[in-house]
């Protein structure tokens, strides 16, 4: 019983509960529909306005929880002052309002703003506060400016700082973005400095005192939005540091060709400042550098036989590498410095230009004496690799080296291998010569000789004998060549010849020039040095006056000086005597490096640096000479004259002028000398069998001249003075030993000075054949055929038999112009003749169909046609007696026709033409065209 009360009571209790929370729940909703409030759970709100914005972008949006009207917004408590907005209500409803300013913001004058706000309701309750903070968004509307007005520094020459001044720039926007430096900038150009964002600036190079001795910049700054300030200027002064130095110096010097020693140094003085120097010894060493010009300085760019004969040896040498002037046709795809302002280079390309000799220009066999001479620049970018500069292998089947010369890493390599011999097929000698030395591959020019007196071989290079040591050079023994039947050789120039594949290979990357062999003999050292030796170098006058204690030596090639002396005054004189000459006629234009360098020693072994002076010497062009050839330009000679030799240019004259001087300079007083003179025949070329030029050979040896002719005519080789060519020349005969072949033959002459860098006009003679009254007609006829090409060679060698003894008709059918024009009525005849022979065949072929009965009385008028001989006048009308015409060939007896021939009319008796009288006129104008 009390179990069913206690539970009751209990159901009692949670009804009531549940009821009282229920009624609980209503009447609290009831309550929050009825309380104003702000819908923000922190009552925290934050909001950003521009300077030149007025509305407050606020998050989150300002509004009440639904259930009562909100009339307004007021502002509770402001912090730090009071802040320039209202709060405006945009809706009653939702309670949604916005913040406005009532001033304009400015985020320089103050960047935050803290308020705390309420809304108020229609019925009068007020709502818990929020609070909003505002900041106001920067816009860059400052440029930066310079904390200074100016800013000057003075800095040391010959110094490299790490900062020279820091300028600052400033900028009044509030936010780090628009309110911050990010950079400067110098606005004037070609300045040797650099400023960092942080403002410092720096030079980027020494600065001279001497060049410049202040430097002004214009500097500016950039806010981080790129806004740029207006410049400041920044005043760099140069402190002049007194140091020892070489002052009053000309850096270019000019020289005038022709004008001899020129001083270099002429006012130089050496200021050695504050130093405090007991001068115990002081030195200079004056170097001039001419790599760049020609093959390492100017020299005479005469050919390789020309500078021979210059350097006074009389050998034969043979240039592998000669100019097309001199008859080298093998060298015309080389690529090459023509020489016409220095010496003449060929280019080899490591590729496909290797140069194949000729068999006839030289014999192979070198014997156990000879020279190699030659110029070459090369590098070292080939590396091991075989590069042959001269190589004699076989020509076919194999790929036997017979000797070469050849670069393989960095060294120059001979091989010289002995051919087979019976005595001799077990020894073993010396084969291959190794030289290592750095000109091989340092990239200049240098000129090297290989004296040859087997089994020794010297090197000399630049002029000097190579010293050898025990193992340089490496010399390498070998057995002879095994014999080989059917085998010749090949000598090729940048290459080698692989007669098994028949294909050049090892080619040479690398330059070339005055490549010569001479065989039989080796060079002089004299000989060799004198085709080193440059035409320009320093000079020292005066060495007589040399004062006591001063010395003055000079190196081999005189392209370096060195002074050394006790007294600054007498040392600064002997200075003053330093020069440059340049000895060619016809120097290389350009500049000349010269490097002045000076080393002090005081008493007490303190060393005074004095620094490097560099200076040019600037050749300047020289008029260029013109070379003039004047003579007889026409010439008439008789057969037998021309058969026995015609003096062409027998009055030749040569003078050489400048451009400044219209005068013509004497040949023999100016010291001109040509090197090559080419008389050149004008087609057609000249005819073996019956042409020629002869010279006066004596003369030639005498003179150590050189003349090859050539289809094209003759040329004659070698330096030598104007008026000594000149009397070559006048002694050139021209030999035609059948000058009935001809009506005239021109001839044209040209000289060159300096391996062709100076040409002469063209000089043109001409030579007209005085034809006899009985050769005129062969000879014009045969001319005529010959310009129709429808000669018969053995006819006309026939035909003009007995012709070169006729007596000579000087008149004026002999001349060229008569000559001319008796040709061009010839070839017209001709025309016209064979236009009459067509038609007759023509004729006689209608009228043959027609009849067709022969006639045995008129059988001596029959022809045979094989020679084309026509009997019959195809212009007349043929009135024939009797039912008998001429209607049936015999083509028997065209032996007895050829007798027709017009060459032989004179010839017929008087019989045949009273028998001709009796027969048909057609007989009158018999002709042969057998020669048509």
């Amino acid at each position: 019983m009390r179990m069913r009360h206690s539970s009751w009571a209990l159901c009692l209790v949670i009804f009531a509960h549940c009821c009282w929370g229920a009624d609980f729940e209503t009447s609290s909703e009831a309550e929050t529909d009825s309380v104003l409030r702000l819908d923000s759970t922190d009552l925290i709100y934050h909001g950003i306005i521009s300077e030149t914005e007025n509305t407050v972008e606020v998050s989150p949006v300002i509004r009440t929880k639904p259930g009562v009207k909100v009339c307004k917004y007021k502002i509770t408590h402001n912090y730090h002052g009071t802040a320039p907005f209202e709060i405006r209500l945009k809706s009653n409803s939702t309670g949604e309002a916005e913040i406005v300013a009532t001033e304009t913001v400015n985020c320089e004058h103050r960047q935050h703003y803290k308020f705390d706000f309420a809304a108020v309701g229609c019925d009068g309750q007020v709502s818990k506060s929020g609070t909003i903070k505002v900041t106001v968004e920067d816009v860059n509307e400052y440029e930066p400016y310079f904390v200074g007005t100016s800013y000057v520094i003075t800095v040391d020459e010959k110094r490299l700082y790490e900062k020279i001044v820091q300028v600052e720039a400033d900028d009044d926007d509030c936010s780090p973005n628009y309110g911050d430096i990010c950079k400067y900038e110098i606005l004037t150009p070609d300045q040797p400095f650099i400023v960092d964002a942080e403002g410092n600036i720096k030079n980027t190079e020494a600065l001279d005192w001497n060049k410049n001795r202040n430097h002004i910049l214009s500097v500016v700054a950039y806010d981080c939005g790129m806004k740029r300030s207006k410049p400041v200027l920044v005043n760099i002064r140069v402190n002049h540091l007194c140091k020892p130095a070489w002052n009053v110096l000309h850096e270019r010097v000019e020289y005038i060709p022709g004008s001899g020693k020129q001083s270099i140094f002429q006012s130089a003085a050496l200021d050695l400042c504050d130093v405090t120097c007991d001068i115990e010894k002081i030195t200079t060493t004056v170097t001039m550098n001419t790599e760049h010009i020609g093959k390492g300085c100017d020299r005479d760019t005469y050919s390789e036989k020309s500078q021979r004969k210059l350097c006074g040896t009389s050998d034969k040498s043979i240039d592998l590498l000669p100019s097309l002037q001199e008859g080298g046709a093998w060298t015309s795809n080389l690529p090459l410095d023509e020489g016409r302002e220095s010496d003449q280079i060929y280019a080899f390309d490591g590729e496909t230009n290797g140069i194949i000799i000729p068999k006839e220009t030289l014999d192979h066999n070198l014997t156990n004496q000879f020279s190699i001479a030659m110029w070459m620049k090369h590098d070292s970018s080939s590396g091991s690799a075989k590069e042959h500069i001269l190589c004699n292998s076989d020509d076919h089947k194999m790929n036997r080296h017979h000797y070469s010369l050849f670069v393989r890493n960095c060294r120059l390599i001979f091989l010289h291998r002995r051919e087979y011999s019976a005595s001799e097929l077990n020894t073993f000698r010396a084969a291959e010569w190794r030289w290592k030395i750095p000109e091989v591959c340092d990239g200049q020019w240098h000129h090297y000789v290989l004296n040859a007196d087997l089994p020794k071989i010297k090197l000399f290079i630049d002029g000097h004998e190579y010293k050898a040591s025990e193992k340089n050079p490496e010399v390498i023994d070998d057995w002879p060549l095994h014999p080989a039947a059917d085998i010749d050789t090949r000598l090729v120039v940048g290459a080698c010849w692989e007669g098994s594949e028949t294909k050049l290979n090892q080619y040479l990357k690398g330059y070339l020039g005055g490549v010569s062999v001479v065989v039989g003999k080796t060079e002089t050292p004299a000989v060799i040095s004198c085709l080193h030796a440059c035409k320009e170098n320093l000079d020292f006058s005066d060495l007589e006056d040399i004062e006591s204690g001063s010395a003055v030596s000079f190196n081999s090639q005189l392209s370096q000086i060195t002074l050394s002396g006790h007294s600054l005054e007498h040392f600064t004189k002997e200075l003053h005597n330093v020069s440059y000459v340049n000895h060619r006629q016809f120097p290389t234009p350009g500049h000349r490096t010269i490097k002045l360098a000076t080393d002090i020693r005081c008493v007490g072994k303190q060393i005074v640096t004095v620094p490097e002076v560099d200076l040019y010497v600037v050749v300047l062009q020289t008029d260029k000479p013109t070379i003039t050839i004047k003579g007889t330009e026409h010439l008439s000679r008789g057969y037998s004259l021309i058969e026995g030799g015609v003096k062409i240019f027998g009055d030749v004259g040569i003078t050489v002028s400048h451009d400044h001087n219209d005068e013509d300079e004497d040949a023999g007083v100016v010291d001109h000398k040509l090197d090559s003179c080419s008389i050149t025949v004008e087609s057609p070329h000249l005819d073996p069998d019956h042409e020629y030029f002869t010279v006066p050979t004596n003369l030639l040896n005498e003179l150590g001249l050189d003349s090859q002719q050539t289809p094209e005519g003759l040329i004659i080789t070698g330096a030598d003075q104007v008026y000594n060519y000149e009397d070559v020349l006048r002694q050139v005969h021209y030999y035609n030993t059948k000058p009935a072949f001809y009506l005239s033959r021109t001839f044209k002459l040209h000289c060159s000075e300096l391996n062709g860098r100076f040409m002469s006009n063209e000089h043109v003679a001409e030579l007209s054949v005085i034809h006899s009254q009985a050769a005129v007609k062969p000879a014009i006829a045969l001319n005529a055929q010959q310009s129709q090409h429808h000669v018969n060679s053995a006819s006309y060698k026939e035909s003009s038999k007995g012709l070169r003894d006729d007596s000579l008709v000087k008149d004026a059918s002999s001349t060229p112009a008569a000559g001319n024009a008796v040709t061009v009525i010839i070839v017209v005849c001709i025309g016209f003749l064979v236009f009459m022979i067509v038609l007759g065949v023509v004729r006689i072929r209608a009228t043959q169909q027609r009849q067709q009965v022969a006639c045995e009385e008129h059988q001596e008028m029959s022809w045979d046609d094989s020679s084309l001989t026509i009997t019959v006048n195809p212009m007349q009308q043929h009135e024939v007696e009797g039912d008998c015409a001429i209607g049936e060939r015999d083509f028997s007896d065209s032996d007895d026709d050829d007798e027709g021939s017009y060459l032989h009319d004179d010839g017929d008796s008087s019989e045949e033409e009273e028998e001709e009288a009796e027969k048909p006129r057609g007989r009158e104008l018999e002709w042969d065209d057998s020669t048509l």
